[in-house]
């Protein structure tokens, strides 16, 4: 007797550790993406124009990160990075590239991923969650070895092509390999009018892409939320072109803009384009606001893992193709689609902008919130970035991570336990805005620019903490660090046809 009751205890001592470690997990990872949101245009990381009462209470009952980084400087390889776990050194998709240039059969959509790329939908499908991405895909077209529904993802909806997603009012989405219909009488992401009033109503057309793609996650959601889930959601705000609704618009003083933006870099025309910006990052805000209260009517909130960050920084300025710059030789002082990163302070005095693998076009905002495990009102200084998601995110769901990843297991970081041993360097190997690399090892962040020039930069070098704004260039006092970086390049950087780049000419 006794025996069977030392059995029956040791079960439910073993049934209580069970119990006791799923509880310590999120049932649920809803990843939430904007798209050229800079790391200064938030609340809650020091924004004053632009308003984001959601996303700024999520920091309150979350952890806000100071030093997050984004795997690319633009979209495409950006997502690559994330999904897949494999830094730019041995990413397939180092560039923004249309898949026609080298598949004519494709007039849609960016150069895909291959079929037999293992991304972290898959292995979160393959545990037994529910996967469902709505936004902005850019990894391959329908129909392609880049399909989404080939890498894990159960649903997608949204803009399969970035090219696509510069309208906010488009001809169609897709839902999976349907196209779904959207406007008859599509707006382009792109225009000028040199003269003459600019008008709202001229590039506003009927049913919004936001809102129908919102209008899936929240259906999503409700859909699966008896069960563990992995929502992805790559908004397309706040990138260009400027096309909010308009109510969103007159929510902004109107004497921010005395000059209208009239498409001459890039994008289509606004007559108010400062009060359009902050609206896109608003509607952006609101996106999120939306799925928080999905997820509590569903009574899943405090079970579910949320990650807010951005894809990389505020957009460029025009007419730069080396160093972003926040001024244009246009006729105007707006940047790219006519936005103002000045106006904003959009990177927070960071150097460079979308483009740059300077701290501005890589350093990023992220906010994580799970009540059960993740400290409210916390800020934590512990550098990240895009290849560390597909292993953390393996670890906070108890699933085992793949061999062959870049990124570190940072789940007990997030948690609020500090980096024990060292943090693995950060890697980027970006051949476009005239070819850059960057490598992160500890305070040092040593760069080269201008790579695919006839004249390539010298190797630079800044401490990081106590430059965050890379003003001074300690390249002479640091031969060590350089030889550093360069073995790293060399031992990790891939060779790649499609995006290639030499980084020891």
């Amino acid at each position: 007797m006794r025996i069977l009751l030392t059995i029956f205890a040791f079960s439910c001592l073993n049934i209580s550790a069970v119990e006791s470690t799923e509880s310590a997990r999120p049932k649920n990872i809803v990843f939430i993406l904007a798209d050229d949101l800079g790391y200064g245009e938030l609340g809650c990381y020091g924004q004053t124009k632009i308003k984001t009462p959601n996303i700024d209470r999520l920091a309150a009952e979350g952890t806000r990160f100071t030093q997050h980084y984004s795997g690319a400087p633009v979209c495409a390889p950006a997502r690559c990075v994330l999904l897949t776990g494999k830094h730019l050194g041995h990413a397939e998709i180092r560039g923004n590239r249309q898949a026609e240039v080298s598949l004519p059969e494709f007039k849609e959509g960016q150069h895909p991923i291959a079929r037999e790329t293992v991304t972290l939908a898959q292995t979160l499908h393959d545990a037994g969650f529910a996967t469902g991405a709505m936004g902005k895909w850019g990894l391959g077209p329908v129909g392609s070895s880049g399909d989404p529904n080939l890498h894990g993802f159960d649903l997608f909806f949204g803009y399969n092509c970035q090219a696509e997603a510069h309208s906010y009012y488009p001809s169609h989405l897709w839902r999976n390999a349907t196209q779904v219909p959207l406007n008859k009488n599509p707006i382009p992401g792109h225009g000028t009018q040199p003269e003459g009033e600019v008008s709202i109503e001229k590039w506003t057309g009927k049913v919004h892409a936001s809102t129908v793609i919102v209008e899936e996650a929240v259906q999503f959601i409700e859909r699966n939320k008896g069960k563990p889930f992995f929502l992805y959601l790559p908004f397309t705000e706040p990138h260009a072109a400027l096309q909010p609704p308009i109510a969103a618009v007159e929510a902004y003083p109107k004497e921010w803009d005395p000059v209208p933006y009239r498409g001459e870099n890039g994008y289509t025309p606004h007559p108010r384009p400062r009060a359009a910006y902050a609206a896109l990052v608003s509607e952006f805000d609101r996106h999120v606001g939306t799925v928080r209260a999905a997820l509590e009517r569903a009574g899943i909130l405090d079970d579910t893992l949320i990650i807010i960050t951005s894809d990389n920084g505020t957009t460029h300025g025009a007419f730069a193709k080396k160093e972003p710059a926040v001024t244009t030789k246009g006729t105007s002082t707006y940047g790219i689609g006519g936005v103002d990163a000045a106006f904003f302070n959009s990177v927070g005095g960071l150097r460079g902008l979308k483009g740059s693998v300077y701290e501005g076009g890589l350093r990023i905002p992220l906010i994580v919130r799970w009540p059960k495990g993740v400290a409210a009102g916390a800020t934590n200084h512990t550098p990240g970035y895009f290849a560390d998601w597909y292993p953390t995110l393996c670890a906070a769901s108890g699933v085992a991570i793949p061999k062959g990843l870049d990124g570190q297991n940072l789940w007990s970081v997030i948690k609020g336990t500090p980096l024990t041993g060292p943090r693995l360097p950060m890697v980027w190997v970006y051949p476009e805005y005239g070819g850059q690399v960057a490598v992160r090892m500890g305070d040092i962040k040593v760069v080269r620019r201008n790579l695919q020039t006839k004249t390539p930069g010298p190797w630079e070098v800044y401490a990081i903490n106590s430059d965050p704004n890379e003003t001074k260039d300690i390249a002479a006092e640091h031969a060590d660090d350089i030889a550093a970086a360069q073995k790293i390049l060399q031992e990790q950087t891939q060779a790649n046809a499609l995006f290639p780049l030499k980084w020891d000419k």
